[in-house]
C-alpha cells in the first residue's frame, strides 16, 4: 500500500501494545518531550485498542510536565496494555465473536488525532497495520519485547532488562550451585526465539544453553555435563528458553520444560538437579541504562519521523545508530537466533552447548 503523507501535525496518540516490559514509560516519556516541543498536544491511549472500544475512549492527555520525574526509570506502562481481544474477532459474553475494528477507527477519528505512535512487538505492528490501513492516519511504531524478536531491529526495549534479570539470576544461582554442588537449571522467556537464553546465558557463564531455533539431545547435553565436571558432581548453570521441545520420552503433563529437562538430567547423571523458573519477574522493574537511552532515542525519532511526513515506518537500532524502515520490512516477524551468529559462535568456542548442528 502507498504511503500517506502527512498534512500538518497538531495532536498526536500514543499506545502501549502486547506483553509489558521494562523501558514503555521511558519511551512515552520521549514522545511526549518531543511532541511537546513542536507545539503537538499528545493524547494516551490506555490499554492499547482496548481503550478504543470503550464510549468515549479511555485517555491519558499527557504533556512534558506530566511525563517529568521518575517516569523514564518507573518499569510497566502507566498506559497499561494488553495481549488479548483481537479486535476483528472480538470475544462476545456468549463466546461468539464480532468485527469491531471500525469502532477502533471511528475512535481515533473522534480524538480528532492527526497521527499515531505505536509501542509494541511485531504483532502489534502487523495488527495496527491492519487496523489503521485506509483511514489516510500516518502512524510509527516503535518496537518493544524481551524476546528480541522484531524483525529489522538489532534490538528491541526492553530486551536487556530481561538478560540483565538472567544474569544476575545465574550469579545468584552459581553460588548456589557450588555450596551443594548441584546442576541448576533456569527457565527464562522465549516461546519463539532464544534471544534472552543466548544473551544472558553466555552474560552469566552458563554451561548449557538451549534455544527454540536449535535441536538439542539430553544423552548429549548429558555426556557434556559430566565431561566439564569430569564426571564428578560440580556446579553446572543451564539455561532453558521456554519454546523448548520436551525431553524425547516425557510424558509428565503440566510441567514446565525446564523442570523436566531438570529431571532427564538427575536421571542421566546422577547429579542433583534443581529447577528455577523466571517466567514475569523478566518483565517487570526498572529498565537497565541501554534500555532507557534505546526508549529515549527511538521514542525521539518516531516523533521526528512523522514530522518529516512518512508514515507505515518503525525506528529500528542498527549498527549503533537509530534509524526507521518500511512497516513492510517488519510485519513478516517473528525474527530468529540464526545458526551462523557471532554470538553462536562464540559460544561454541567458549565450549558451551548450544544444540545440536
Amino acid at each position: 500500500m502507498a504511503e500517506v503523507k502527512s498534512p500538518a501535525i497538531r495532536k498526536i496518540g500514543v499506545l502501549t501494545s502486547g506483553g509489558d516490559c521494562a523501558g514503555l514509560n521511558a519511551v512515552i516519556r520521549a514522545v511526549t518531550d518531543a511532541a511537546a516541543g513542536r507545539g503537538w498536544d499528545v493524547v494516551g491511549l490506555r490499554n492499547g485498542h482496548l481503550g478504543l472500544l470503550n464510549d468515549p475512549p479511555d485517555i491519558l492527555p499527557l504533556n512534558a510536565d506530566s511525563v517529568r520525574g521518575d517516569l523514564l526509570r518507573a518499569g510497566g506502562t502507566v498506559l497499561g496494555t494488553t495481549t488479548k481481544s483481537d479486535p476483528f474477532k472480538f470475544p462476545g459474553p456468549d463466546g461468539a465473536t464480532s468485527d469491531r475494528s471500525g469502532e477502533v477507527r471511528a475512535a481515533i477519528g473522534k480524538l480528532g488525532l492527526d497521527a499515531l505512535v505505536v509501542i509494541g512487538g511485531d504483532g502489534s505492528m502487523r495488527l495496527f497495520d491492519r487496523l489503521l490501513a485506509g483511514i489516510g492516519i500516518p502512524w510509527v511504531g516503535v518496537p518493544k519485547t524481551i524476546d528480541n524478536d522484531v524483525p529489522g531491529t538489532e534490538f528491541a526495549v526492553g530486551f536487556f532488562t530481561a538478560v540483565e534479570i538472567v544474569g544476575q539470576s545465574l550469579d545468584r544461582l552459581a553460588s548456589h550451585a557450588a555450596s551443594h554442588r548441584r546442576i541448576m537449571v533456569l527457565e527464562v522467556m522465549g516461546r519463539d526465539s532464544g534471544f534472552i537464553a543466548l544473551f544472558g546465558g553466555i552474560a552469566g557463564g552458563a554451561d548449557v544453553i538451549l534455544m527454540p531455533e536449535f535441536p538439542y539431545d539430553l544423552d548429549a547435553v548429558a555426556a557434556h555435563v559430566r565431561k566439564i565436571t569430569h564426571d564428578r558432581p560440580n556446579p553446572v548453570l543451564v539455561v532453558v528458553a521456554e519454546g523448548v521441545s520436551p525431553p524425547a520420552g516425557d510424558r509428565r503433563k503440566g510441567s514446565n520444560v525446564g523442570i523436566a529437562i531438570a529431571h532427564g538430567l538427575q536421571q542421566r547423571t546422577g547429579f542433583d538437579t534443581r529447577c528455577t523458573v523466571l517466567g514475569h519477574v523478566q518483565r517487570g522493574g526498572t529498565p537497565v541504562m541501554f534500555d532507557r537511552l534505546l526508549a529515549t532515542a527511538m521514542g525521539a525519532r518516531a516523533v521526528h519521523v512523522l514530522a518529516a511526513g512518512e508514515n507505515q515506518r518503525m525506528v529500528a537500532w542498527r549498527a549503533g545508530l537509530v534509524t526507521e524502515i518500511p512497516l513492510a520490512d517488519v510485519v513478516t516477524g517473528p525474527r530468529f537466533v540464526a545458526k551462523d551468529s557471532q554470538l553462536i559462535r562464540t559460544a561454541r568456542r567458549l565450549g558451551t552447548y548450544v544444540g545440536e548442528l
